[in-house]
This record gives structure tokens, C-alpha cells and sequence, in this order.
């Protein structure tokens, strides 16, 4: 398992009490330290250079939200089109840089069957919509990962798993019309969590090739793990072997555990560990083990470090068999 991570995640300031602070990534490193994995840095990708990035950003982000983002950066402002996307004056750096590993860890995954790579950054991405930032994202770096492996490894057949406890509105927005990519989400029911979208009855838009490529599976507040792998178990998997991916993205928040703060879903590291084995085997089955994670959420630290290890422990391990 290939690891990327760049320092720049740790100068994205949102301030002394926002729950997307950088003291996630302490978790994540003692995850990461404690299965022996070593983050690789972006030396000697493409990636390395920030203006690549950029310019493939711009490819799913329109140019003028990108320079709004540059300027309000450069000037100081304390956030983003939303209160809750704090910023400060390395934000822009830090978020181009989680694109970047994003990107570098798709790349990784084509070395040869079997491959699975991890991208160990903040912020995360996946309610950043094409002209704005929400929910704490800004670039969404899932998406980007999905369209690399589309434009430059010519995949026609790419598939999202969303486990995060908010529903990734901005990942299914960008892909609602094309059916290249296979969208689906767990989450809170959006009645009753931000951002308020993932009914059962979004499901791409109709009229495109995307009609019947996005598949939501809102859960009640309160559900726990025998919700989550029957959920797995019932609808993910199922869709995933009749789309038959060639890379499986896995869009990782680690929020929907029962102690973290901002949301109602009861998971634990247990659930965490057996959705992992359940995505690794359907990689190997499907995509020659080509498995991408993205991390997403996860606002309370000893939940984030726990369920991190466990995810990541079962993809190794399943990958390793």
C-alpha cells in the first residue's frame, strides 16, 4: 500500500475550535504508524508541481472559483464562500497539494494488478462543488482521482464508495450526467444531516448516460453496524459487481463512528475493518485489485485513529491473501 501525504495539509489554519483542524492528521499518523506504513511524499510525480495541478483541477473546478480561492488566500479572508470552509493564507496551497495526492495515488494504483494506494490529506473534498467550496472542501479530490484514471489510463468504468457520514453532494454533482463514473454513498439520512441531499431517489440525471449511475443509501440516525453491513452487503456490493469497475475510489470519512460529534450513526472500528474487507475483496474480483482510499471526515481524534487502522490493516491484509 503506497501512502501520500504532503506537510502542506498541516498549514491549513481554520482556527483554534473548527472540528476539520490539523490535529486529524496526528491520528492519522499513529493509524499509519502503527501498521508500519510510511508516507511517500510527491517528489518525483508530476504532481510535485503545483501548476500540474492546477491545471488538472480545472478540468472538474471552473478557473474563476479557483483564482477566487488563490485571492482570498492572498488577502487574508477568514473563509471561503461559507463560514464553515475556514481558511487562511497556506489554505489554497494545502488544498491544491491534497489534490495532488489524490492524483499521484490514482496514478499509483496503475502500476500493476493488485495495487492500493492511500491519500493521507486535509482538507477533504468531496462537498466541493464545481464553482464553491462547502463543508469544510474545497478541491474534491475523489473526483479528481476518477478523472485521472479516465483521461490519462483510458478507464471507462470507474466506481465511487462513499462512506463518509455526510452525503458527498459535490462527487455526485459533478458526475450526474456521465456514466463513466458509478457514484454511491452511505450516509446519514439527509432529513436529518448536512448538506440535506443523498435521497434514495437521486440516482444521476435523467435524460444522460449518468441516469442510474448514482446509487444513495441513507441510513436512519442511530444505525450502527449491523445497518452498515447490511447496507454493504445488500445494495453496494450488488451494484458494484453489475458495473463491474475497473478502480474502486473509496471516499473514506471515518465520522459516521458512534463518538464522533457532528453526526447520529452508532459504526464502529469493527465496521470500518469489515467494510474494508468487503471493498478489497470486490477490488480483487473486479478491478485486479486496484483499490484508491481518499480520506474524507472524521472530527473525533481516537475514532479517526481507530477506524483508519482497522480500514487500512483489512485492505493490506485482503490484498496480501
Amino acid at each position: 500500500m503506497l501512502v501520500f501525504q504532503d506537510a502542506a495539509a498541516q498549514r491549513h489554519d481554520t482556527g483554534p475550535h473548527h472540528p476539520e483542524r490539523a490535529a486529524r492528521l496526528d491520528a492519522v499518523a499513529d493509524a499509519l504508524a502503527s501498521l508500519d506504513l510510511a508516507p511517500r511524499t510527491l517528489a518525483g510525480t508530476r504532481w510535485s508541481d503545483p501548476q500540474e495541478t492546477i491545471a488538472f483541477i480545472s478540468t472538474l473546478h471552473e478557473v474563476g472559483y479557483i483564482e477566487r480561492f488563490r485571492w482570498a488566500c492572498l488577502e487574508g479572508r477568514p473563509y471561503l464562500d461559507v463560514v464553515d470552509c475556514a481558511i487562511g493564507p497556506a489554505s489554497f496551497d494545502a488544498a491544491v497539494a491534497a489534490a495532488a495526492c489524490a492524483l499521484a495515488a490514482a496514478d499509483a494504483v496503475m502500476i500493476g494488478p493488485g495495487s492500493s494506494a492511500f491519500s493521507a490529506m486535509r482538507p477533504p473534498g468531496h462537498h466541493a462543488e464545481a464553482d464553491r467550496a462547502m463543508g469544510f472542501c474545497f478541491f474534491n479530490n475523489v473526483a479528481l482521482a476518477a478523472q485521472r484514471l479516465i483521461a490519462a489510463h483510458a478507464q471507462a468504468r470507474v466506481a465511487i464508495v462513499d462512506f463518509d457520514v455526510h452525503h458527498g453532494n459535490g462527487t455526485q454533482h459533478l458526475f450526474e450526467n456521465r456514466g463513466d463514473v458509478l457514484y454511491i454513498s452511505t450516509h446519514q439520512h439527509p432529513a436529518t444531516l448536512y448538506p440535506g441531499t443523498g435521497y434514495e431517489w437521486e440516482r444521476g440525471r435523467r435524460g444522460t448516460p449518468g441516469e442510474g449511475r448514482t446509487l444513495n443509501i441513507p441510513l436512519p440516525p442511530g444505525s450502527g453496524h449491523a445497518e452498515a453491513i447490511d447496507a454493504f452487503d445488500r445494495l453496494v456490493l450488488p451494484a458494484l459487481a453489475a458495473y463491474r469497475p475497473q478502480t474502486i475510489l473509496v471516499s473514506a470519512g471515518f465520522d459516521a463512528e458512534a463518538r464522533d460529534p457532528l453526526a447520529g450513526l452508532r459504526w464502529t472500528p469493527t465496521t470500518y475493518e469489515a467494510v474494508a474487507q468487503r471493498l478489497a475483496d470486490a477490488a480483487v474480483k473486479l478491478a485486479a485489485g486496484r483499490i484508491v482510499t481518499v480520506l474524507e471526515g472524521g472530527y473525533d481524534t481516537h475514532a479517526l485513529r481507530e477506524g483508519l487502522a482497522r480500514y487500512l490493516g483489512a485492505i493490506r491484509s485482503r490484498l496480501n491473501d
